[in-house]
């Protein structure tokens, strides 16, 4: 322990109460390594050692050297080493029971070695001047329900590269500005960063976290990731990153047996390993697991100032039997399938964020048909504020993906996603995983010539913006990239030299900027009352039309969509009374998008009832098109 003018020991009897009881969610203030005047302490977790101590660049990475010291029963090893500050590389040698040592990185470092070397980095959070408090005091009322939220979806290492320079990646600070200019311009609400806590293995694209306190080094220091985040919100920008709270690689410098036990994951393979990654889940039902995990979210909303989290993967943290077979997984206490300690980490992750950073984003990437994800946990939710609707990105890239002679036979697959759009608060994804391994990007989805590849994905992203949900679209989707993301690749940027890709580019711009004008296309995204179908069963002409309503007093938005590539001309549609004439808002076949150019303009609304509506318009609509039409 240390003495004299040594510094004393961080951590006091009130926060070993609170680690004991797992409560401890400022646990980065208190573990991990933390410079100060003449020194840094080291604390690390790892009851399991026989012996613990610090190797490093200051030290010759040898193990005798530098020991800590066990703090009584808590599992907690401590010790200050005087001369060594920021900068400095470091290990902890741990010797387990069996007399092995491992060499493992620090599970709080702030800051690792750029991969594939794996030592932490001594780091002071302290040094950072941000300077978005105009930000920080709207983000609240910015990320409410009724608000209108579109999301960018990047790829950090990939979005822009320097091929003069052997094809790097783009720092954090050079991206800052130029993501913000294309972000600004295509008038996105925010963007969400595919994982950005280090990793060893840069194909799983972050998914495999070996540190869940440090930004990767890949692209920069901890600071220039602070100037990142903080140039977005300058520029009124939101910034979301995918957590990865469900699994964590084995690779032998990690968290996978950290002290020579399952510390951190569950220690009978049937709960602890995940069969389709080959990676260590987590055991839930342990308090400093818990603990670590939700102090890692408090940690990147805190210290990075970021405006919500992605939670991947949670349906594989919901069910006991996720990709198992039968004999292969733990029922339990009750005999079910359900994870009931990772039900309970996740209701009280969301609780303790809301509480402490209110207004926090906090997204659930789940797949199945699990009720109540995104209402509060006082109402038997799990607490999240959004889910990613996966079923209507499945039906909707399946009927678009239909040369449009076999639509009709699959128009339920537009219409079945209202049965049960209001279920949850959704957010609409056509994210990463859609245009990889093979699926092939999402223009080159679309079926027919060129013109007609273009046509139909303007036509999805206008039924998109005016479907009920939140809106997720990954990078390389608003100019119309051809080839399949590539991690290792920019994207192909000089597509925007030809027209019918800079046209879609524009389209985004125009469907961002009606979005936040109307509404009607956001305040009641959740609510059943907020959406009315005027035409759901035309399937023959491939024709859908419904209506987006606003709280009162305010104007209708009135969509109609045409899935085939025939003009429909003097076509009726059914609207509601009072108003004298409609108006287009967007047109997706516009010729300033790249489209043919059939249009109606404003038409003058007709006492004759239609559609189970007082008043109907005459259309004119366009082939392979969405309109959005509003009172005049």
């Amino acid at each position: 322990m240390p003495s004299g003018d040594t510094p004393s020991f961080l951590i006091g009897s009130v926060d070993l109460h609170l680690l004991g009881e797992g409560r401890h969610f400022r646990l980065w203030e208190k573990l991990g390594a933390h410079p100060v005047d003449g020194g840094t302490h080291f604390a690390v977790w790892a009851p399991n050692a026989a012996a613990v101590s610090v190797i490093g660049d200051f030290n010759g990475w040898e193990a005798s050297r530098t020991h800590l010291a066990p703090q009584a029963s808590t599992g907690l090893w401590y010790g200050f080493v005087p001369k060594v500050g920021v900068g400095a590389l470091y290990k902890f040698a741990i010797r387990t029971r069996q007399g092995e040592v491992l060499e493992k990185c620090d599970p709080l470092a702030f800051r690792s070695e750029h991969p594939p070397k794996t030592a932490s980095v001594v780091h002071a959070l302290d040094q950072y001047r941000w300077n978005d408090a105009a930000w920080t005091r709207s983000r609240q009322q910015r990320s409410a329900n009724d608000r209108p939220i579109s999301v960018y979806e990047v790829h950090l290492g990939s979005w822009a590269r320097v091929p003069e320079e052997g094809n790097r990646s783009l720092t954090y600070r050079e991206l800052a500005l130029r993501l913000a200019d294309h972000v600004e311009k295509l008038g996105f609400t925010h963007v969400e960063l595919m994982p950005v806590c280090e990793h060893p293995f840069g194909g799983s694209w972050g998914y495999q976290v070996s540190a869940y306190f440090a930004p990767t080094a890949r692209y920069g220091s901890p600071d220039d990731f602070r100037f990142f985040v903080d140039t977005l919100h300058q520029r009124g920008i939101g910034v979301i990153m995918d957590w990865v709270p469900a699994h964590f690689p084995t690779d032998a410098h990690a968290l996978h047996r950290f002290d020579g036990t399952p510390l951190y994951e569950h220690e009978d393979p049937r709960q602890g390993m995940h069969p389709d990654w080959d990676t260590a889940i987590f055991n839930y039902g342990r308090h400093e697991v818990r603990n670590f995990l939700i102090a890692s979210a408090l940690f990147w909303l805190d210290e990075y100032h970021l405006d919500g989290l992605r939670v991947d993967a949670v349906a594989s943290m919901l069910y006991l039997d996720y990709s198992r077979e039968h004999g292969e997984w733990v029922p339990n206490r009750y005999g079910g399938r359900e994870n009931l300690e990772a039900i309970d980490f996740m209701k009280t992750l969301n609780v303790t964020v809301q509480q402490l950073h209110p207004g926090t984003l906090m997204l659930a990437e789940e797949s199945t048909a699990w009720p109540q994800v995104s209402a509060p946990v006082h109402e038997g939710g799990l607490g999240f504020t959004h889910k990613w609707n996966m079923g209507w990105m499945h039906d909707s890239l399946q009927y678009f993906s239909k040369a449009p002679i076999y639509r009709r036979h699959h128009h339920h697959q537009l219409t079945f996603g209202l049965l049960y759009a209001f279920s949850e608060r959704f957010m609409l994804p056509l994210s990463h995983d859609e245009v990889v391994h093979m699926k092939g990007s999402l223009l080159s989805k679309m079926p027919g010539d060129d013109w007609q590849r273009f046509a139909n994905l303007r036509a999805l992203y206008g039924w998109m913006w005016a479907h009920p949900g939140k809106k997720l679209l990954f990078m390389g989707g608003e100019f119309g990239q051809w080839n399949e993301w590539n991690h290792d690749q920019s994207l192909d940027w000089h597509l925007l030299q030809w027209a019918p890709h800079r046209e879609l580019q524009d389209l985004l711009v125009s469907l961002n900027g009606v979005l936040k004008e109307t509404p009607a296309l956001y305040e009641r995204d959740s609510e059943s009352g907020g959406f009315q179908w005027v035409q759901s069963n035309n399937a023959d002409m491939n024709v859908f039309a419904f209506l987006r309503w606003p709280r009162a007093p305010g104007k209708p938005l009135l969509a109609v969509a045409n899935f085939s590539p025939m003009v429909r001309g003097n076509y009726r549609v059914g609207v509601p009374g009072g108003h004298a004439g409609w108006t287009e808002r967007l047109n997706t076949d516009a010729r300033h998008f790249g489209g043919a150019g059939f249009s109606s303009g404003t038409v003058r609304s007709e006492f004759v009832p239609w559609d189970g509506q007082p008043q109907s318009i005459v259309l004119t609509l366009p082939p392979l098109g969405v309109v959005w039409l509003a009172p005049a």
